[in-house]
Parts: C-alpha cells; sequence; structure tokens
C-alpha cells in the first residue's frame, strides 16, 4: 500500500476566493465553513470569498488558511480511508496538521489559531516588527550574519528554513531595512522586506507563550493516529505534552521546515498538501519525492486519481 505524508501550509498562503469551490459544490465543506463562522462569530464566507483588509491580519489570516486546509482534508478524507504515515505543517499548518491526527478538533483550531494570532499581535504592538526574505545565502551564512548583528545590538534572527537558499529573518524592521546591503554584499540575491506587522518565530514573541499555553492546555487531546513533525526539532511527536512544550516554543524559535522535509522524504511516497501549493513549489527545491496539492474540486479529484 502506498504511503502518504499530509502536509499543511502557513502564513503567506492566504488569497481572496480560497474555499470557495469547496464551499459552493459540497454540502460538508459548507457545514464546515458555517460551523466556523458560529464558533467565531465571523462570517468566514465574507473573509474568504470577497475583498476585505482583514485576510491580512494575522489573527484572522491564521483561521482562514487552517480552515481551508481542514475542508480539502475532510473532503479527501471522506473519499480515502487511508491515515497518512505522519503529518506535519509550516508555521501554522503545525495546528492543522495536529487537526488532521485527531490531535485537535478543527473548531477547536480555529478558535485556537484566532487567538494564536491575537498574542502575536499583542506581542509586537510596542515593536517595530517585520520579517525579510532572503534568496540565495546558504542556511550557515544567514545564521552567521544574525549572530554578529544581535551582537552589535541589532534584533535580527533567522526564522523560516523554507529551502537551499531561501530563508526568511525576522526582528525589528528598521534593523532589518538597515542590514539589506550587508545581506547583498554577502551573496543575497534579493533581500525583501515583507508585508508583516509581526515577527515571527523569533524571541520578541516571547510574551505570548504563555497565553497560547492556556489555550492549548484546554484544547489539545491525546489522540494521535500518525506522528505530527514539530517545526522546532525537524523530529516527530505523539503525545499532548510534547505538543504543549513545542507549540509554545514554536513562537520563539524559528521553523525548520526544509530539515523537516529532507528527515520524513525516504518515510513516503509522496506528500499531500491540503488548501494551498506554497509547500508543493519548496518541496520541489528540497525532496525528489512528488507533492500533490488539494485547493478546489478539480485538484481533489486529480489528487484522488493519481493516489
Amino acid at each position: 500500500m502506498s504511503k502518504s505524508i499530509f502536509i499543511f501550509p502557513g502564513q503567506g498562503s492566504q488569497s481572496v476566493g480560497m474555499g470557495k469551490d469547496f464551499y459552493d459544490n459540497d454540502a460538508l465543506a459548507k457545514e464546515m465553513i458555517d460551523r466556523a463562522s458560529e464558533r467565531l462569530d465571523l462570517d468566514f464566507t465574507q473573509l474568504l470569498f470577497e475583498s476585505n483588509d482583514k485576510l491580512e491580519q494575522t489573527q484572522f489570516t491564521q483561521p482562514a488558511i487552517l480552515l481551508v486546509s481542514m475542508v480539502a482534508h475532510a473532503l479527501f478524507t471522506k473519499k480515502v480511508s487511508q491515515n497518512p504515515v505522519m503529518a506535519l505543517g509550516h508555521s501554522l499548518g503545525e495546528f492543522s496538521a495536529l487537526s488532521a491526527v485527531g490531535a485537535l478538533d478543527y473548531l477547536d483550531a480555529v478558535e485556537l489559531v484566532y487567538k494564536r494570532g491575537l498574542f502575536m499581535k499583542e506581542a509586537c504592538e510596542n515593536i517595530n516588527a517585520g520579517m525579510m526574505a532572503l534568496i540565495g545565502l546558504s542556511d550557515e551564512k544567514v545564521e552567521e550574519l544574525t549572530l554578529a548583528q544581535r551582537q552589535a545590538g541589532k534584533k535580527v534572527w533567522a526564522a523560516n528554513y523554507n529551502s537551499d537558499g531561501q530563508i526568511v529573518v525576522a526582528g525589528d524592521k528598521d534593523d532589518l531595512a538597515s542590514l539589506e546591503s550587508v545581506f547583498k554584499v554577502a551573496g543575497a540575491k534579493r533581500a525583501l522586506l515583507l508585508n508583516m506587522s509581526v515577527a515571527s518565530h523569533c524571541p520578541l514573541l516571547q510574551s505570548a507563550q504563555a497565553p497560547l499555553g492556556e489555550y492549548l492546555e484546554k484544547y489539545l487531546k491525546e489522540s494521535f493516529i500518525a506522528p505530527v513533525i514539530s517545526n522546532v526539532t525537524a523530529q516527530s511527536y505523539s503525545s499532548k505534552e510534547m505538543a504543549l512544550e513545542l507549540l509554545k516554543e514554536q513562537l520563539i524559535m524559528p521553523v525548520r521546515y526544509k530539515q523537516s522535509i529532507l528527515h520524513v522524504e525516504n518515510e513516503t511516497d509522496r506528500f499531500i498538501e491540503f488548501g494551498g501549493k506554497v509547500l508543493q513549489g519548496l518541496n520541489k527545491r528540497t525532496s525528489s519525492k512528488p507533492t500533490l496539492s488539494i485547493t478546489d474540486m478539480n485538484s481533489l479529484e486529480q489528487v484522488l486519481s493519481e493516489i
């Protein structure tokens, strides 16, 4: 029997209209989105399907992406009764992965990541927080440069290891902007400030850890049907105790996405991405195993025909 690893996108994969094809064509998808609207007292059809300024705000972006991922996953599992070998996600996507393996109810997960977004926003309210994408530098070079800059008093950290030569750094926005030329002199082909008002996966989010922990304690369950790969360690876990510790740590530690894919690729025949295509693009640069993506009814049928 073929083996799949389920993967789930994070912030940055959002777009107006995501999930609409599911909602319009499947009763289960409609029910899931309507129930999420009731749970948060937030009209997800408006948030997802109509142009608005909320979809880019982190406390709304996170539940929107998670919800579409979980709808895609639910429609897939309605047709296929195969459990994944394991599951993993990029940042926010780790919460989707936990929901996919039964450790979080999807509605609890929607509320949990809404709160996570709020806590992240609050942690950065009095900080000029930002993130910058770097293209063309090795992991070691970015680590060397950011360490030297911290020793010089700047607040900059490696935040996302996405693929070879693609790393995101986080910290103080002015410090990041001042280092654009430093990164380019070191060999970066691009050093692009992102449209972000939070500094994810760095110590500036420390104050968000305790309040997030309270919600994790409340909603996490012990019922893992498959292990989840931690963004923090790139290793698997399958207990509430470990999830509690690692998801709090995830706020202030870098996302080791590339390392996670390399760690697990020999365990699977394919990756299946639910609700986006961003990770499919990253995986092409990291793994020789195929990545299929489910973003609408057509791609769902295509994936079902290929597995």
